[in-house]
């Protein structure tokens, strides 16, 4: 009886350890914090995250890390503001999932999946590269001149519609429609060999 006394109490510090976040629940601030704390999905999570961080933190030069760290602080900053969502939960669920899909595609932790690159036009101006990931959900990153654009796969009836910010790019049978800024023209781009 006291050896299994002994390894409980041994083990329990591990297992503590594996159903909580990446910071101390002591310090729990926000309402978000704390539901991370209570609840082992978001904690796992919270792990996810703060791996994917390190390791874009160590793949990126000391100007890089600069702006990595403040789009960390500022990622925070929008989780904890998950108490004026409808359903907290989803809020804070949705916000880690799609940051790390975005550490995984802008820093290239997963390789990409497929590479393509789409002829925009007649001249070579208008090529855009394209590297599509298998985050969850899947991800692309379109580079176009000294533009990057990072946009997460979308719900389509038929071929792959990607969303981001400014842009959005719907592929179908080697053919990429694209829109590069809010309520720009739609350019159809060819899939080049």
């Amino acid at each position: 009886m006291k050896k299994l006394l002994t390894t409980t109490l041994i083990l329990l510090p591990a297992l503590a350890a594996a159903h909580s976040p990446s910071f101390p629940c002591r310090q729990a601030a926000s309402s978000a914090e704390r539901l991370v704390c209570h609840t082992p999905p978001l904690a796992k999570l919270d792990r996810q995250l703060a791996s994917a961080y390190r390791s874009a933190l160590a793949k990126t030069g000391q100007p890089q890390r600069a702006t990595l760290k403040a789009e960390q602080r500022g990622w925070v900053k929008g989780r904890d503001d998950c108490w004026k969502a409808a359903d907290l939960a989803a809020c804070v669920r949705d916000g880690y999932t799609l940051r790390i899909a975005e550490l995984q595609a802008r820093y290239q932790l997963l390789p990409a999946q497929a590479q393509v690159r789409y002829q925009c036009g007649a001249t070579a101006a208008n090529e855009m590269q394209v590297r599509f990931y298998a985050t969850e959900p899947a991800t692309l990153i379109a580079e176009r001149g000294d533009r990057s654009e990072l946009m997460y796969q979308q719900p389509a009836a038929s071929g792959a519609r990607y969303a981001g910010r400014n842009s959005w790019l719907w592929e179908h049978h080697g053919a990429a429609t694209v829109v590069w800024e809010w309520q720009g023209q739609e350019e159809v781009c060819q899939a080049q060999p």
